[in-house]
């Protein structure tokens, strides 16, 4: 594991496209398709963003007539299918994932260009059936981001199980065939096309986070694409893998028998929760790199670090019944999913515990990058800490269908992991297109969505203990919920705060890709191998030759440097002082 590959980084090098649609469109171009990939998902950002808008307005204002019952239970169900499988996901791990590996370990392109191209166009074409779901009859999935049977196993059985439920099913199946296209090209382009001197313990965490997610995926995946297709099967083959014997629907006898509901629930949640990870570890990655060149430090504990990620790696195939406590498995059953989960807590404190002390006593420059990096590790604290409850089977009884759970996950998962996004386009944005990103903007739409943020899911931790239940439509309902009605109206306009913040982002987005300064090929002082490059990489990343690695990624304040940074490029001579490990 300590000695990189003997592939030769130009091994898989391919012609310089001619045409605008073989450079833009349908492109081989590593950088180009993980560029396609963070468009496309901030594309399906602004979708899920406006479905969030119009779920808190029905909430804080239930009489306003934004959303009816029917449609308001396909919103909720859409924006956390978008949120989860079409926007972090692959902007994470399609996106960054693209862009850096090959440039982080000294690679041309991906091992297999052809089939990058095609993981793109088929997370595309996966998009299609997903949002033409919102015009068919019936409308689109209504049962919940997680699709639950029998209500998703039997047509008629709720406002959206009709051809909505058979297009979300195949939305998901091509998107996951997608993710499986991917996930094996980035493992197999940092097994073999690592650039001489790039061994496993020189790698950046970025690329050890991306592998991890790599794997975990390729694991998980094709479990739930199973599961999907044995739900599809369900409805329109007349088979009964989820159905049970004895139910009725519309007064009539359901002709199936057999059947297990729970089944597909450990069919989704073993994928369910691997994907947490699959979407955390990616930014845990980003975020180190980006505190480490801010603090100009190296990172804190490097191989406790690599060991922490694989650690919750493994653990996160080990804990996902604990989404299933309320079903009644057996209470030993229980403790023993309990304490895998509470077990995970030990890898991620390593995590949180380090980057504190990368930073502590660090030059910290308070970058728009640096910012949200910073603001990632608060969001992932203060989410995770509420995990200690909702592991615990005997509390997580009690909170489970809560608003309790909404406001854990969606800082551990959602908020963190977007501040792991707006972290990386930030910091890679001027080698993305050679122009800077405007700071003042930038630290706008910090403080819009870090205060947004909190405002939007720390109360929700109220509304929760105080007994206010998920996918609820209107708290009039339940005369108990209504003394919380002032809570959902500052979660409301919290909420709007951070979308206010996404048009803030994205006008500087546009605005930085014409009038942005233009870049220096490492704007950062940045050690790690991509900032070697021209900026913008060209087609094959490197003018000449690929140049060798001769250190770690974190050559930071080194003593006796003349500068307070060593590229991993640069030679032991020219550096003038020996950091070779």
């Amino acid at each position: 594991m300590a000695t990189a590959t003997a592939a030769h980084p130009d091994a898989h090098a391919h012609e310089d496209p001619q045409s605008f649609v073989s450079k833009y469109i349908f492109s081989y171009d590593h950088k180009v398709i993980g560029v396609q990939y963070l468009i496309t998902s901030l594309f399906m950002m602004l979708i899920g963003g406006a479905l969030a808008m119009a779920i808190r307005t029905q909430l804080a204002w239930p009489n306003s007539g934004v959303l009816k019952a029917d449609s308001y239970l396909a919103a909720i169900s859409m924006h956390g299918t978008i949120m989860i499988f079409f926007v972090l996901t692959p902007a994470l791990i399609g996106g960054f994932g693209n862009f850096l590996i090959p440039l982080k370990i000294g690679a041309r392109d991906m091992a297999f260009p052809f089939i990058n191209m095609l993981s793109y166009w088929t997370y595309v074409v996966s998009i299609i059936p997903l949002l033409a779901s919102f015009f068919v009859p019936g409308g689109p999935l209504s049962g919940g981001w997680t699709a639950y049977p029998p209500l998703s196993a039997l047509r008629g059985a709720a406002p959206g199980s009709g051809l909505g439920q058979d297009l979300w099913l195949l939305s998901i199946a091509i998107f996951l065939i997608s993710s499986l296209f991917g996930s094996l090209n980035y493992l197999t382009t940092i097994l073999q096309m690592r650039v001489r001197g790039m061994t496993f313990w020189r790698l950046p965490l970025t690329v050890w986070s991306l592998f991890i997610a790599s794997v975990l995926a390729l694991l998980s995946f094709p479990v739930v694409t199973g599961g999907a297709l044995l739900l599809l099967l369900d409805r329109i083959a007349g088979t009964s893998f989820y159905v049970p014997a004895g139910l009725f629907l519309g007064g009539q006898l359901v002709d199936h028998k057999g059947g297990n509901p729970l089944l597909y629930q450990h069919l989704f949640w073993f994928m369910g929760h691997p994907e947490v990870y699959i979407v955390i570890l990616p930014p845990m990655g980003m975020v180190s790199d980006t505190l480490a060149n801010f603090a100009r430090k190296p990172i804190f504990g490097y191989k406790a670090m690599v060991v922490s990620m694989l650690a919750i790696g493994v653990l996160s195939f080990l804990v996902w019944g604990h989404h299933m406590y309320v079903t009644g498995m057996h209470p030993m059953l229980g403790t023993a999913f309990a304490a895998m989960t509470l077990a995970i807590a030990i890898p991620s404190a390593v995590k949180t515990f380090n980057w504190m002390a990368t930073l502590w006593r660090g030059k910290i420059y308070f970058s728009t990058s640096m910012l949200f990096s910073i603001g990632f590790i608060s969001l992932f604290t203060a989410g995770g800490l509420t995990g200690i409850f909702l592991g615990n089977a005997a509390l997580d009884i009690a909170l489970h269908n809560t608003y309790f759970v909404i406001g854990h996950f969606h800082l551990v998962m959602g908020a963190a992991a977007l501040f792991g996004i707006f972290t990386g386009v930030y910091y890679w944005f001027p080698k993305m297109f050679g122009r800077m990103m405007h700071e003042g903007m930038g630290r706008v739409h910090f403080w819009l969505s870090l205060i947004g943020l909190y405002g939007t899911f720390f109360p929700m931790y109220i509304l929760g203990i105080g007994g206010m239940h998920r996918r609820i439509f209107s708290f009039e309902a339940f005369g108990y919920i209504t003394r919380m009605h002032d809570i959902n109206i500052v979660i409301t306009i919290s909420a709007f705060m951070i979308f206010i913040g996404g048009l803030v982002f994205a006008y500087n987005l546009i605005w930085s890709l014409t009038h942005g300064p233009n870049s220096a090929d490492n704007p950062w002082r940045a050690t790690t191998l991509e900032w070697s490059t021209p900026t913008p990489p060209p087609h094959g990343n490197w003018v000449g030759e690929v140049p060798a690695v001769h250190r770690g990624a974190y050559e930071y304040s080194v003593p006796g440097a003349k500068d307070d940074y060593i590229p991993q490029w640069v030679t032991p001579q020219k550096a003038g002082v020996v950091t070779e490990h």
